[in-house]
């Protein structure tokens, strides 16, 4: 008789006799099992945006489509953290639409916080003096003050 089939004997007659035998797990896991996990768990994860043929104007168009539908603080700031991710500077038109957003979900300092993302992507003064010169209607409209306004003492 082969070790194997005494063993077999042996455990047979250790198990409780019931009714209901309860389903043997194995907590052993095989390598296939242990690599697919590997596969699917990470702590990064490659991100697609779907975006990387999108010209400037596709971009402005997406973008102040976002700003227009923002309904709260939380999607405003998103879209403006996603909007100035990318390695260009927002247009007009787009930091409008934010200025807008910012006004009708009643949030001051993210208003400021949209003319400092300006001077912090443009390459130079005279860029950010552009940008401050185009929006400065819609600045006065809607009372937003620069940070240069309200801390002078800090430049």
């Amino acid at each position: 008789m082969s070790s194997l089939s005494i063993f077999r004997i042996a455990t047979r007659a250790v198990r409780p006799t019931t009714f209901v035998r309860a389903p043997i797990v194995s907590r052993v896991q095989t390598p296939v099992t242990l690599a697919a996990r590997a596969r699917t768990f990470g702590t990064t994860s490659k991100l697609l945006s779907g975006h990387e043929d999108e010209t400037f104007e596709e971009f402005s168009a997406r973008f102040e489509k976002e700003f227009e539908g923002v309904q709260d603080v939380f999607e405003l700031q998103r879209n403006l953290n996603n909007c100035f991710a990318y390695d260009l500077v927002p247009s007009v038109e787009v930091l409008t639409a934010a200025l807008k957003a910012a006004r009708r979900v009643n949030d001051y300092p993210t208003a400021v916080r949209v003319f400092e993302g300006v001077k912090a992507k443009v390459e130079n003064k005279e860029q950010y003096k552009q940008y401050l010169e185009a929006l400065e209607g819609l600045r006065l409209e809607l009372g937003v003050a620069l940070r240069e306004e309200l801390f002078p003492a800090e430049e």
